[in-house]
C-alpha cells in the first residue's frame, strides 16, 4: 500500500495484446536507427573531408543513442530487456533486400538513399505510432524528428547540388528509384506483420475522428498516398525533382 505521501501510478498498463504491437513498432525503428549507424558510419569512413567526417560520426553516434531509447521503451513496455530484443531480433534483415537492391555508387548516393529511403520508412512509423499508447507513441516521434532534424545530409546535398547541375540531375533520378524500393519495403512490412495493419488501421480512423471525412476503406491505399506526398516534399527541402 503506498504511503500517505505516495501517489499512486493510476496509468493503465498497455494491455498484451496492444504492447506487443507498441514492442513491434519500436523494435521496427531500433532496427532503422541501427541501420542509420551503418549508413553514417560507412560514409565518413570514404569521405576525405576531416569536418564532413565528424559530421557523419557525430550523426552515427546520436543514432546509437536514439537506439537505446527506443530498446529501453521496448522493455517497459514488454516486462524485460530480453523480451525487447527478441522483438529487435525479428526484424533483423528488414532492410537486407532493400540495401541490395540499392546499392550506391559513391558517398552523394549513399547519403541520398539514407534521406529517401529510410525517410519513408520513419513516416511510415510515424503514422503508425499515432496508435500506439502516449508514452510509446512520444518516444517514437521524439526519436523520427531527432533523427530527421539532426540530417546534415539535407545540408551537405543540398549545397553540393546547388553547384553542380550534373550531379544534382543524378541525384533525382537516384531519389526516384530509391523511393519506388522503398515503398515497396513498406508494403512487404504491412503484409507479413499483423501489429502493423492492425495499427495502421487504428491510426487512420484515429485521424478522421471528429471529422465529416469518411474513414477510407483502405488504409495501406490513404498510407501510400501521404508517403509519396511526404517524399515530394523531402526531395524539395535538397533542392531535388521528385
Amino acid at each position: 500500500m503506498p504511503t500517505s505521501s505516495e501517489t499512486p501510478d493510476l496509468t493503465p498498463a498497455p494491455s498484451t495484446d496492444a504492447a506487443h504491437d507498441a514492442g513491434d513498432v519500436l523494435a521496427l525503428v531500433a532496427q532503422m536507427e541501427t541501420v542509420a549507424f551503418l549508413r553514417f558510419a560507412g560514409a565518413a569512413a570514404e569521405t576525405t573531408d576531416p569536418e564532413r567526417r565528424l559530421q557523419l560520426v557525430r550523426l552515427a553516434g546520436a543514432s546509437l543513442a536514439r537506439q537505446e531509447r527506443v530498446l529501453d521503451r521496448s522493455a517497459e513496455v514488454l516486462g524485460t530487456p530480453e523480451a525487447a530484443l527478441a522483438l529487435y531480433v525479428a526484424f533483423e534483415g528488414a532492410f537486407d533486400e532493400f540495401n541490395a537492391r540499392t546499392r550506391a555508387s559513391g558517398w552523394w548516393e549513399e547519403l541520398v538513399k539514407g534521406y529517401v529511403g529510410h525517410g519513408v520508412a520513419y513516416d511510415f512509423c510515424r503514422i503508425v505510432a499515432e496508435a500506439l499508447d502516449p508514452a510509446s507513441r512520444d518516444i517514437v516521434v521524439d526519436v523520427i524528428d531527432g533523427e530527421l532534424t539532426s540530417e546534415s545530409a539535407i545540408t551537405l546535398v543540398d549545397e553540393a547540388t546547388n553547384d553542380d547541375e550534373q550531379l544534382a540531375s543524378r541525384l533525382a533520378l537516384w531519389g526516384r528509384r530509391i523511393v519506388g524500393e522503398a515503398l515497396s519495403v513498406v508494403q512487404v512490412l504491412l503484409t507479413d506483420n499483423a501489429s502493423l495493419q492492425r495499427l495502421l488501421a487504428r491510426a487512420v480512423a484515429l485521424r478522421f475522428e471528429g471529422t465529416d471525412d469518411e474513414v477510407p476503406a483502405a488504409p495501406s491505399a490513404w498510407l501510400f498516398g501521404q508517403l509519396t506526398a511526404e517524399h515530394a516534399r523531402r526531395m524539395s527541402r535538397v533542392g531535388l525533382a521528385a
